[in-house]
């Protein structure tokens, strides 16, 4: 597979857009790590290859538990995700599957339970870069290095 088209020098001004919502990102309420594991599990959902590989290879580098990363697409079935971990991979799932689920109130109840209003504005901000950013690699076909 080709890639379609390098959105970066295609228009520069746009990606600086999506990079400065990353830098607020970095310095918002979610840890690096929990971003990490948000980003994964959206990038999976998406099927975006080059997000994946990215973000597995960020979330060693930050230090993740290689169970964690092995285990994300069912994170459910395994006890190595905390409960607050559980709440943002359940969050991130409703919110990139928005048109399948429409966020249940069960959704919102556990992440409300977990997250502050802050953190739950950070948290679905994440879960919007990220599919922001599938969505360009995913259209314009941006492979692994």
């Amino acid at each position: 597979m080709n890639e379609r088209l390098n959105f970066f020098s295609a228009n520069p001004n746009a990606m600086k857009t999506l990079i400065g919502l990353e830098q607020y990102i970095g310095q918002s309420t979610i840890e690096p790590q929990l971003a990490e594991l948000v980003r994964l599990r959206a990038s999976l959902i998406n099927g975006c290859a080059f997000c994946i590989d990215k973000h597995v290879h960020t979330a060693r580098k930050a230090g993740e538990d290689e169970r964690k990363l092995a285990t994300i697409s069912a994170w459910r079935e395994t006890s190595f995700f905390s409960e607050r971990e559980r709440a943002a991979l359940e969050w991130t799932e409703s919110v990139t599957l928005l048109s399948e689920t429409r966020v249940p109130d069960e959704v919102w109840n556990t992440a409300r339970n977990v997250f502050s209003d802050q953190e739950l504005v950070d948290l679905t901000l994440l879960v919007a870069a990220i599919n922001a950013w599938n969505r360009f690699a995913v259209a314009f076909r941006k492979m692994p290095a």
